[in-house]
């Protein structure tokens, strides 16, 4: 029985995906956003989690040029081995139902990417839940036009931001906020943010960051006791794995210093609250120099976790000797069984009368490493693959358990169709896809989610990377493809009752507290709603100083003489 007292539904009926055409249902939830930003009322936090923000799930056009890396390479290679969020299955499965057009044309797995190609997907994107707690606008200069707010931890500074935050503040006059390069904030870091309202006066304020006249100080809640004496760590920092957005000192890394300072020392939680100033702006800098100097902080997720990097936490860098080291991905241990009885999702089953080809990098862990600059060490490698682990075990269901799909239909939402690439030499980078249908353009563009930097179509995060459809352009005369006639590696029946257990989510902004449950219309398994103390890191954007002015927050909660920090 449920909390309702109804009785549920037998495990084989499962909800059509949508009652709706996908064009209405597209025009219903983009008009629900841009209803939930010019309302009084907070649409957000009914039937939502305490202390979390939920939007419904929305249709997003991507467009983006190839990148240098994916040049030669398969469409099914460069999904697979760019994001994870979805199984391989998943990923051959959806590309399979004609998900992606490559100048226009339908794309298939096999697609070989070349360079000018345009790669154009519509996907259904989940945002993650948010904090409740408010966006607050700190000064709102007219004459000069910008704004300065303090941004919760959790909130993706776009374009979840602009959704929000008008309603708490009473600033919704119609302008758009622009981001500058170097002065936006991670999702888990809180604080201060400087936004332009016009294009001008965001370059200006990239201009000034590039030209390192910006002055920016946080504060950090770190482990154990920090010296007291000032410290300058100015260890050089390398991206080396971009599907975990990993970060490690490295000598062929990009220069970085950042000076640190000790206010206070708490020896009941053994953590120091400290002043950070970085000199550069470099991804996860403070992190990774707090880890380097033995004082990751103290709730980081990754930077200062055991199951990663070990008792040493990373402390003083790793091992950087090349390797050539790797394994194929492993199952969390408690889905061991289940995985030897129905296989693998990271491994693509051989389907009759296929002739025999070689694995793909992820198949196999050398997919590790591919995006890094450099060649790993079996301790790096050791670290991306514990990171990998530890987050498919913590969401099991989101991969190991990504099954929904093979019931059901293909992915490809007729009613929104994409209008034809321009020629060549008239191709933009960045931006996303236009509708045919015009009214359409108008009801997203209303929204103001261009505002954000995903030029990618296949964005990772907070949604799955081809986790749903890609619209096919009107003109074009490549007939639709079926889905492959081969066998799939599960019957309907087989995988009805390998997800038996799963429903779908009848109300998008609902409570999610089971594993059970998946989304009707991308099939996406849900992940149970996090606790709000669990959205955000101990690192607080204070102050900045440019040629605007200087500007500051008030300090965070957590960085409070006294303050008990509650592990529950």
């Amino acid at each position: 029985m449920s909390q309702s007292g109804t009785q549920r539904r037998p495990s084989r009926v499962h909800l059509p995906l949508i009652s709706l055409s996908s064009k209405e249902q597209f025009q219903r939830n983009i008009l629900s956003l841009i209803r939930s930003t010019m309302t009084d009322a907070d649409p957000y936090t009914p039937k939502a989690a305490p202390g979390l923000k939920k939007i419904p799930p929305y249709w997003y056009p991507y467009t983006t040029m190839a990148k240098q890396r994916w040049l030669g390479r398969e469409l099914l290679e460069v999904v697979s081995t760019e994001f994870r969020d979805r199984s391989m299955e998943y990923y051959r499965y959806a590309l399979q139902s004609g998900v992606t057009t490559v100048n226009g044309k339908v794309a298939r797995p096999d697609t070989i990417i070349q360079n000018g190609d345009r790669i154009e997907n519509v996907v259904h994107r989940h945002e993650p839940p948010v904090t409740s707690t408010p966006v607050k606008v700190i000064f709102h200069d007219v004459e000069r036009q910008f704004i300065i707010v303090d941004k919760p931890g959790s909130i993706v500074p776009c374009p979840c931001l602009w959704a929000i935050f008008p309603q708490y503040s009473g600033w919704n006059t119609g302008e758009r906020p622009w981001i500058s390069k170097g002065l936006q904030l991670d999702r888990l870091t809180s604080g201060l943010m400087i936004l332009p309202l016009t294009v001008d006066g965001a370059r200006e304020l990239t201009s000034e960051f590039m030209a390192g006249t910006v002055r920016k100080e946080y504060i950090a809640r770190c482990k154990g006791e920090f010296p007291n004496e000032e410290i300058t760590c100015e260890e050089p920092l390398l991206t080396v794995d971009r599907q975990m957005g990993l970060n490690i000192v490295h000598p062929e890394g990009k220069p970085a210093k950042t000076i640190f300072n000790r206010i206070r020392y708490d020896p009941n939680s053994d953590t120091s609250v400290i002043r950070c100033r970085p000199l550069t702006g470099r991804s996860h800098q403070i992190r990774v120099h707090l880890q380097f100097l033995g004082h990751p902080i103290a709730n980081d997720p990754v930077y200062s976790e055991t199951k990663i990097w070990g008792e040493n936490l990373g402390k003083g860098g790793i091992d950087i000797a090349p390797s050539e080291a790797r394994a194929a991905p492993a199952p969390p241990p408690h889905l061991q069984s289940h995985t030897d009885k129905v296989g693998s999702p990271e491994s693509l089953t051989k389907r009759v009368g296929e002739p025999e080809q070689k694995l793909l990098p992820r198949e196999t862990g050398m997919d590790i490493g591919m995006g890094s600059p450099v060649p790993l060490s079996s301790e790096a490698v050791g670290v991306i693959t514990r990171l990998r682990n530890m987050k498919d075990e913590d969401e099991d269901w989101s991969r190991w358990r990504d099954v929904v799909f093979r019931a059901k239909g293909k992915l490809t939402p007729h009613g929104l169709k994409l209008e034809p690439p321009p020629p060549s030499n008239q191709r933009k980078r960045g931006g996303h896809a236009k509708f045919v249908d015009e009214a359409l353009n108008r009801a997203f563009e209303m929204t103001t989610l261009s505002a954000d930097d995903r030029d990618t179509p296949m964005a990772s995060g907070s949604s799955s990377a081809i986790t749903s459809s890609a619209a096919t352009p009107s003109d074009i005369s490549t007939p639709e493809p079926e889905i492959v006639s081969a066998p799939p590696p599960l019957s309907e029946e087989e995988a009805l009752e390998k997800v038996s257990a799963m429903e779908p989510l009848v109300e998008s902004t609902a409570v999610v507290q089971s594993e059970n449950l998946y989304c009707p219309e991308c099939y996406l398994p849900l992940h149970p709603d996090p606790k709000p103390e669990r959205l955000y890191i101990f690192l607080h954007a204070l102050r900045y100083t440019t040629s605007l002015g200087s500007f500051e927050t008030e300090m965070p909660e957590w960085a409070a003489e006294g303050w008990y920090w509650d592990r529950s």
